[in-house]
């Protein structure tokens, strides 16, 4: 078995509002293909969180990879704590509930509602601990949320058999410009 963690920026954090955004497109694109290599190279389970970004559109990809993939692997959503994303705005909510509910498995790491940051602490933990590897979409020029999964990646990764594979700005801008050139190539 083999089981990858998938995390990265929040929409917010990469100015991506909308889903029809060209930026989230080419994001999607990027995903697919690299969640497509790892289905191919074994992982069974995509997992994940529900944090809006990276997180809920890794789940959307994934079960469009369902089709091409239908019995190769199986995602999950693990939330941090109880009452995860109550606070949203109702379309924020409303999409955190489908992203939970296109998932093969999803739970509270903490079976209380958020109290501190420990919490936080005990949900990287067992995404380590229940992972065998993790896929960044993060740039460490580039500071956001998923700058603390990211230390905690590297810091257990110094002591574990643990890969980690990161997206930086430079990879998607790369991806960016393949898409525009296909999309002009189709439009010739």
């Amino acid at each position: 078995m083999s089981r990858l963690w998938i995390t990265g920026y929040r929409s917010y954090e990469l100015g991506i509002f909308k889903n029809n955004d060209p930026k989230k497109t080419v994001i999607d694109k990027v995903i697919k293909d690299n969640l497509s290599q790892e289905i191919m190279d074994g992982v069974d389970w995509i997992i994940t969180g529900g944090q809006l970004g990276i997180e809920q559109w890794s789940v959307e990809v994934a079960n469009q990879l369902k089709t091409e993939y239908p019995d190769e692997f199986k995602t999950s959503v693990m939330l941090p704590f109880q009452r995860f994303g109550e606070q949203w705005n109702d379309d924020n909510k409303m999409s955190l509930q489908k992203c939970i509910q296109d998932s093969d498995f999803s739970a509270s790491v903490s079976n209380e509602p958020y109290k501190s940051p420990i919490q936080l602490k005990a949900y990287q933990k067992f995404m380590l601990t229940h992972t065998d590897k993790a896929l960044l979409i993060y740039d460490l020029d580039y500071e956001g949320k998923t700058k603390y999964d990211y230390n905690q990646i590297k810091q257990y990764s110094d002591h574990n058999d643990y890969d980690l594979r990161m997206i930086d700005f430079d990879d998607l801008q790369e991806a960016a410009t393949e898409y525009e050139n296909s999309r002009k190539n189709f439009e010739e």
